[in-house]
């Protein structure tokens, strides 16, 4: 394929192996992936689709190719990915980003609050506190996580979107190595039950860390941790925002209860599924799921 190549020769013959290997938006996946191989935008890609490809880029693009095609995420391949406003890097190190997750970011906003103390356990790359320090440039934040790649993954990607003079993070075990109360305190902790992590889609199951999927048994033994850890990071007034598993609002729900905790609110993600719980201090029953928008 590498022989006189043209950008829409190998687009066409990339989306096509990509479509082969069962992966959806081949031809926007092919797209970003030549777009990253050339260091060129694919905006500049569809504007001149016969350019030539010189045989060692086109190279290049084809061992990208064909590392996604054995489905390698693409996020994993270009080492980067958009979240929110941002823009990260990513690595093996941890989860990659999610637009479900950012259901979180609309509950904290929904609230009319304005959190001037964050924290976010399991920070992984940044993405939820620093989508947070974003939208509220009066806010500042400590993000923990138990790995120190991934501390440092997040501390860059602090630096990337000019959010460093307001987020600082720290590698411990969960919130064991703090001594204050937060506004708010964010986590996307590991909920898949251990049982289901062979089953996901090759992306997540084969190159994403276990350890920041792995929910034990049933799904919930970081959210045991985290209920229990929650009273003593809340402050006065203040409120935690969780992200979900599917079917787990229930579940959570009650052990937020059984530690204190009243459930205040559920947000939706995209696909209509409760993605976020919102917690505050005191006890009550969980609430009707919030819609979007």
């Amino acid at each position: 394929m590498s022989k006189g190549a043209t950008v829409g020769g190998l687009l066409c013959a990339a989306g096509a192996a990509l479509r082969a290997a069962g992966i959806g938006n081949a031809r926007r996946e092919a797209r970003l992936l030549l777009a990253h191989a050339l260091e060129a935008t694919p905006e500049a890609l569809l504007r001149e689709p016969g350019a030539p490809v010189p045989p060692a880029l086109a190279a290049r693009f084809e061992a990208l190719l064909a590392r996604r095609a054995a489905r390698t995420p693409l996020a994993l391949l270009t080492g980067r990915t958009g979240f929110w406003t941002l823009d990260l890097e990513v690595n093996a190190e941890t989860l990659i980003p999610r637009a479900d997750s950012e259901a979180l970011v609309e509950a904290v906003l929904a609230t009319g609050r304005a959190p001037r103390r964050v924290l976010d356990l399991g920070t992984g790359t940044g993405a939820l506190l620093l989508a947070v320090l974003s939208a509220f440039p009066e806010a500042r934040g400590v993000g923990v996580d138990l790995r120190p790649g991934a501390a440092a993954l997040a501390a860059r990607n602090a630096a990337r979107n000019g959010l460093s003079a307001r987020a600082a993070f720290l590698a411990g075990d969960w919130a064991a190595a703090l001594a204050a109360r937060f506004d708010l305190v964010l986590s996307n902790p590991p909920y898949v039950p251990s049982g289901e992590i062979a089953g996901l889609m090759p992306e997540v199951a084969a190159h994403e860390p276990a350890s920041a999927l792995d929910g034990g048994p049933d799904g919930l033994a970081a959210y045991r941790a985290l209920c229990a850890a929650l009273p003593g990071l809340i402050a006065p007034g203040g409120l935690a925002v969780l992200e979900l598993g599917a079917g787990q609002a229930e579940a959570v729900g009650a052990l937020a209860a059984a530690a204190g905790l009243r459930v205040a609110g559920l947000r939706e993600d995209l696909g209509g599924v409760p993605r976020a719980i919102l917690l505050e201090s005191g006890q009550s029953p969980i609430v009707g799921t919030a819609p979007r928008g």
